[in-house]
C-alpha cells in the first residue's frame, strides 16, 4: 500500500493534474462506532478494496492520510474541546462534563476506540487533499477522493450528527489559507451540511450549496437560507429521483456554480441519498451520484479548477462502497463493468449487515456496482426549488 501522506511542510508532488489521487487509511477498516449504530458497517474499506481488486488503485496514486495536529484543526475546532476527544480515546470513557459540554457520548455520538485518532485522520486527509491542489494562492489543479472525509456537521465546540471534527471545514479553509479566493462546496448528502455553510455564513468566498431531503435531521436548509448571501439550499421531497437530480444540476446547480466561478471544488457525495439506505426516504441510483462528479468533473478540467470529491453519510455497506468505488472510477474515466470480476465480487460477498436488508441482500449487490436506474417525472417542488435558487433575493 502506497503512503505518500505529507507532513506539513513536506515538500508537495509537482502536480495532480494528470492523474486523480485517492486518499485513505488503514485506520477506517478496523474502526467501528459500535453495535448498533449506523456507522458499524465497513465503508472507506469496501470502497477501497473494491478499487484494488478492479485493477483501479495503484499505489502510485494512493496516499495515506496523515493525522492532524491539534494546532491544525484549532483553525476551526476550540483547543479544550480537541483535547476532550483526546482524553475520551486515552480512557474511553467521557466525563459527564465533557459529555454535556461537548456532546461526546452524547446524541448518538458515541464513545469508541479510534474516536480521536479517526477524526483526526479524515482531517489530516482532507487537509493534504486542499494542500495537494492549491499552493501560494496558485491552483495546482487536479482532482482528489477522499472518501474518508465528508463529516459535515461537526461544530467547533461538540460533535454533531456522527461527526467528530468538521473535515470539510478544515479542508476548505486550507483552500483559503493557499489563497484561493473562490471556492464552491456542493453537498448532495441525504442530510443538510449545516455546519459548512455555518462555518462560512456570509463569507461570499464560499458558496455552499445542498441538496438533502426536506424535514430531515437536522432540520436546517430552508431553500431560503441564504446564510447572508454564502448559500442556495434544495430541500427536495421523498422520493427525489434520477432525472430529478438530472435536471437541478442542470437547470440550478451547474449555473450557480458557473456564476461564482471556482478556483478549486469540493463535493461532499455522501451516499444515504441512494433508494437503500435506511436514513432517507430519497430514491437515487448510484447513477446520479456519479453524473454529478462527471458533470463537476468536465467542469474543472475546462476551468481548471481544483476537486475534491469527499464521502459521507452512507449506511448501508454495499451501496456505499459500490457508490464510491463508482465516484472513483467516474474521476478517472474509467468504464465500469457490467459484471464485476471475482476479486471485487468476493469483497462485497464478504460484508455483512445487521439490518433487515442485509438479510437477503439482492445478487445485484455483489455482483455490479451500477444500480439500475431511477428516472421519474421531474415534479413541480424540484422545479420550484431552482427556480428560487435563481433568484437573487429568496423567498419564504
Amino acid at each position: 500500500m502506497g503512503s505518500r501522506g505529507e507532513a506539513p511542510g513536506v515538500a508537495l508532488p509537482p502536480s495532480t493534474h494528470d492523474r486523480p489521487l485517492y486518499i485513505g487509511s488503514e485506520i477506517y477498516r478496523r474502526s467501528t462506532y459500535g453495535p448498533g449504530h449506523p456507522l458499524a458497517i465497513p465503508r472507506v474499506s469496501t470502497c477501497t478494496d473494491l478499487c484494488r481488486a478492479l485493477g483501479w488503485l495503484p499505489d502510485a496514486v494512493f496516499l495515506t492520510a496523515p493525522l492532524a495536529t491539534p494546532d491544525q484543526v484549532a483553525r476551526f475546532h476550540a483547543p479544550a474541546y480537541v483535547a476532550a476527544l483526546r482524553r475520551a480515546e486515552a480512557l474511553q470513557a467521557v466525563s459527564e462534563a465533557d459529555r454535556l459540554r461537548f456532546r461526546i457520548g452524547a446524541d448518538s455520538n458515541p464513545v469508541y476506540p479510534e474516536i480521536y485518532r479517526r477524526p483526526m485522520t479524515s482531517a489530516g486527509g482532507m487537509m493534504l487533499a486542499a494542500r495537494l491542489t492549491a499552493q501560494g494562492g496558485i491552483v495546482r489543479g487536479g482532482a482528489v477522493h477522499c472518501p474518508g472525509g465528508g463529516t459535515h456537521h461537526g461544530r467547533p465546540d461538540r460533535a454533531a450528527g456522527f461527526c467528530y471534527l468538521n473535515d470539510p471545514v478544515l479542508g476548505l479553509l486550507t483552500w483559503l489559507d493557499c489563497g484561493l479566493e473562490r471556492l464552491v462546496y456542493l453537498d448532495i448528502d441525504a442530510h443538510h451540511g449545516d455546519g459548512v455553510q455555518d462555518a462560512f455564513h456570509n463569507d461570499d468566498r464560499v458558496l455552499t450549496i445542498s441538496v438533502h431531503e426536506q424535514a430531515r435531521w437536522p432540520r436546517t436548509g430552508l431553500a431560503s437560507d441564504r446564510a447572508g448571501g454564502a448559500a442556495r439550499n434544495f430541500p427536495v421531497p421523498p422520493g427525489f429521483n434520477d432525472s430529478e437530480m438530472r435536471w437541478l444540476m442542470g437547470e440550478a446547480v451547474l449555473p450557480l456554480i458557473r456564476a461564482h466561478r471556482p478556483q478549486a471544488i469540493m463535493l461532499q457525495c455522501g451516499a444515504d441519498a441512494l433508494e437503500e439506505d435506511p436514513l432517507s426516504r430519497l430514491a437515487l441510483s448510484n447513477n446520479a451520484h456519479w453524473a454529478v462528479v462527471a458533470a463537476l468533473g468536465a467542469f474543472a478540467r475546462g476551468s481548471g479548477a481544483a476537486l475534491v470529491v469527499t464521502g459521507g453519510g452512507g449506511y448501508n455497506p454495499w451501496t456505499v462502497g459500490r457508490c464510491w468505488a463508482g465516484v472513483w472510477a467516474t474521476l478517472n474515466r474509467f468504464a465500469i463493468p457490467e459484471r464485476l470480476p471475482p476479486a471485487a465480487e468476493a469483497v462485497l460477498r464478504a460484508l455483512t449487515y445487521n439490518r433487515a436488508a442485509g438479510r437477503n441482500p439482492p445478487e445485484h449487490w455483489f455482483t455490479t456496482l451500477r444500480d439500475a436506474p431511477r428516472e421519474g417525472v421531474v415534479r413541480d417542488a424540484i422545479k420550484r426549488l431552482a427556480e428560487q435558487a435563481l433568484q437573487e433575493t429568496p423567498t419564504a
